[in-house]
C-alpha cells in the first residue's frame, strides 16, 4: 500500500487488503469550481496512485448514504482546475450516477436509478484526450455514462474519493480497485470502435 496516498485523508480509515479501503467521509466536503453554485470547495477525501499513459480504473463501490449529496466513486485529477470524479451522488433518498467533469469550472450530469442497489460497479478509461466512464449493477454488463476531454500526455492521480457537502458523513467501502495500463492494441481498438 506505500504507493497510495492521500488528499484530505479523513480521520477514520483502513485498507483491508491491496484493492479495498474503508473510510468514514468527512463531514462537509465537496469537489467543485465555480459553475452555476459561485463557489470552490476542494476538501474532500482522496486516495490515490500517481499514473501515467493510457489506463483503465474499476472499483465497486457500496455506501451507508444518509444525507443529501452523500457521494463516492473515481476521480482522475491532474491539478485544482482539472479533474473528473464519478460515481454515487445520494439525492432525495434516490441513488443516482453522477459525473463531474472540470476544466477550470465543474459541469454535472446526473441520472437517476430506478431502484437502490446495494452497490455498483465503476470502469473509467483514459485514452488519448478522453476519459470513458460506464458503470454497472452485476459486473457484468456496463453502461457507458459519460464521454469526456481530459488532457493527454500528463500524469494523473487517479482513486478513490467521497464527499458529504449537507452532512454528517458516512460509511463508504471501496472494494477491488485496481488500474491497468492499457497496451497499444487496446487503444487502437477503442479508437477503431467509437472513431466509426
Amino acid at each position: 500500500m506505500k504507493k497510495f496516498q492521500w488528499f484530505n485523508e479523513p480521520d477514520q480509515w483502513e485498507m483491508i487488503n491491496d484493492s479495498s479501503l474503508s473510510m468514514f467521509v468527512t463531514p462537509y466536503t465537496d469537489y467543485w469550481r465555480k459553475a452555476h453554485y459561485g463557489f470552490t470547495v476542494d476538501d474532500g477525501p482522496f486516495c490515490y496512485l500517481n499514473v501515467g499513459g493510457e489506463f483503465e480504473a474499476n472499483v465497486k463501490i457500496t455506501g451507508e448514504y444518509q444525507s443529501r449529496f452523500d457521494q463516492m466513486g473515481l476521480m482522475v485529477r491532474k491539478d485544482e482546475k482539472n479533474w473528473v470524479k464519478t460515481g454515487v451522488e445520494f439525492v432525495d433518498g434516490i441513488i443516482n450516477l453522477s459525473a463531474v467533469v472540470t476544466r477550470k469550472k465543474s459541469d454535472w450530469s446526473v441520472v437517476a436509478l430506478p431502484e437502490n442497489p446495494k452497490s455498483i460497479w465503476l470502469k473509467l478509461k483514459r485514452i488519448g484526450d478522453a476519459i470513458e466512464i460506464m458503470y454497472s449493477l452485476d459486473n457484468q454488463d456496463f453502461t457507458m455514462m459519460r464521454l469526456a476531454y481530459f488532457p493527454k500526455n500528463t500524469p494523473v492521480m487517479v482513486g478513490l474519493t467521497a464527499a458529504s457537502p449537507d452532512g454528517d458523513g458516512f460509511k463508504a467501502l471501496f472494494e477491488d480497485f485496481e488500474v491497468i495500463h492499457l497496451p497499444d492494441s487496446e487503444r487502437k481498438k477503442w479508437l477503431k470502435n467509437n472513431m466509426e
